[in-house]
């Protein structure tokens, strides 16, 4: 693969999609940096799990090393205060009377791509990479193509410099995820996802599964449950 020697920078969560999406950066990009946001979630724990996955990315391969770039961390106190959802509040976890589970943070990935976007601009960096994905629907209006196709048009106007929205998942599930993980950094790559990356909405690192810790009950850890059992069933030797 040939290495383009432009800059990327990948919205970097922590979690199993964006730890994904980094190692497709690393193995594509002269240069990666990383960006996270800190809004309140009541599963915080990922942002806690971002410094280790960075280092153990590192690791695995002594290019991606040499590639991989700065962190940028930001709060945005602000989101969480104006968003009464299960991800930034104690209530449940459920379908909501609009049609869109009460996980939904209206507006969350359109500031996240817009602090990005600033972040971008700032530090030269012409690629935006990020983890949204129409293929395991959670109903997220902000994950579909079309509202990245939208996001990508108004950077690059608003900003007056072209920016590539890149979203590699876009229209893959959690089974193959698991299996462009081991695609990408072999074994060693599906097992830091496994064990390091966080998904579950309850922020539960008490409990170990096959897949990785969760509470196992919630929406992300059923759908990263359903995407190991569908990957062991029929992408394993």
């Amino acid at each position: 693969m040939t290495l383009s020697h432009d800059k990327a920078l990948v919205l970097f969560s922590g979690g199993q999609d964006s730890t994904v999406c980094l190692a497709w950066a690393l193995q594509r990009f002269a240069e990666v940096e990383t960006i996270g946001f800190d809004y309140g979630q009541r599963h915080r724990i990922e942002l806690d799990l971002r410094p280790r996955i960075r280092t153990a990315l590192a690791n695995l391969d002594s290019g991606w090393k040499q590639r991989l770039g700065e962190d940028h961390l930001f709060r945005l106190d602000a989101l969480g205060a104006i968003s009464d959802t299960a991800l930034t509040r104690d209530v449940d976890i459920a379908m909501s009377e609009s049609g869109l589970p009460t996980t939904f943070v209206p507006g969350r990935n359109l500031v996240f791509f817009t602090f990005a976007g600033a972040v971008a601009y700032r530090r030269d960096a012409k690629h935006l990479v990020a983890g949204m994905c129409e293929t395991d629907y959670s109903g997220y209006p902000d994950c579909r193509d079309d509202t990245v196709k939208a996001m990508q048009l108004a950077l690059s106007l608003g900003m007056d410099r072209r920016f590539v929205l890149h979203t590699p998942l876009m229209w893959i599930d959690k089974a193959a995820t698991f299996a462009l993980a081991r695609e990408i950094g072999g074994d060693g790559l599906l097992d830091l996802v496994v064990e390091e990356t966080h998904s579950c909405y309850l922020g539960d690192r008490s409990r170990r599964h096959a897949w990785g810790y969760g509470c196992g009950d919630c929406p992300a850890c059923r759908l990263r449950a359903e995407g190991w059992a569908k990957w062991v069933r029929e992408c394993t030797p």
